[in-house]
């Protein structure tokens, strides 16, 4: 066979194919531990493979802006989530296990989600740069605060396995599911709305709130309409599956 058809062959495979996420598929397969009956997870820090981790965030990091925008959009915001959540443990790996939560590298001086410690896209990034300034800029997609991970226990809990482009749509809407009706972090009581913090945070990704919780009446556990709002504590503690105590 011509080389060329067989180099041709092998571009179409590995592009429809997309980038490859097995690795970091592997460690979270592994490491993360279901609770709650599906609504929350914490990870294995001190079992992840931190060489396999490495080696995977170095794949991410060889792929540039060109090679990225020639993607679909579900292939891009995959690799984005991925490479957030994967950049995040390996940013707690490097203090644990002295490390309690991830505001312990500072709130000005080390902010773990404003220190650019990485490379993606051919330019040095940050977590809120990829949150902020990519996602959400781009993508306009709210259940993206479902699936994106910050080590902590009130963060929308880290999925059991990677996102992939096929199955995007499936995996945010049961990061959507999981979460809302996670009592400890959405609830109806007493007339009122109590939810996540994520929920104040960044309201307009949510607007109108009223009608966007509303689509999920019946995993939230209220009757719809208007109802008063408010905001729980959110718990910045390491989401540890050795250290925790919460569950």
């Amino acid at each position: 066979m011509d080389a060329r058809l067989i180099l041709a062959g092998w571009f179409f495979l590995s592009t429809a194919h997309g980038f490859d996420h097995a690795p970091w598929d592997a460690q979270l397969k592994k490491n993360v531990v279901v609770l709650e009956g599906g609504k929350a997870s914490q990870l294995r820090y001190g079992n992840v493979d931190r060489s396999a981790l490495k080696a995977y965030l170095a794949s991410l990091s060889k792929v540039d802006e060109k090679e990225f925008r020639s993607w679909p959009r579900e292939e891009q915001m995959a690799f984005l989530i991925n490479a957030y959540n994967a950049f995040t443990v390996e940013k707690i790996l490097g203090r644990y296990p002295d490390i309690r939560s991830i505001w312990d590298f500072g709130k000005i001086f080390g902010n773990p989600f404003k220190d650019e410690f990485f490379t993606l896209l051919g330019r040095k990034m940050s977590l809120d740069a990829i949150e902020h300034d990519t996602l959400r800029k781009s993508y306009r997609e709210p259940r993206l605060h479902y699936a994106l991970n910050c080590a902590s226990v009130s963060c929308p809990m880290l999925r059991e396995e990677a996102y992939v482009a096929s199955r995007l749509e499936r995996q945010l809407e049961e990061q959507a599911v999981r979460f809302l009706s996670d009592r400890s972090r959405n609830r109806y009581r007493d007339g009122r709305l109590e939810v996540s913090k994520i929920f104040d945070w960044f309201k307009e990704d949510f607007e109108p709130r009223q009608a966007y919780f509303a689509r999920y009446a019946a995993v939230l556990g209220y009757p719809g309409g208007e109802v008063p709002l408010s905001f729980l504590d959110y718990d910045w503690s390491l989401n540890d599956f050795r250290s925790s105590s919460r569950r």
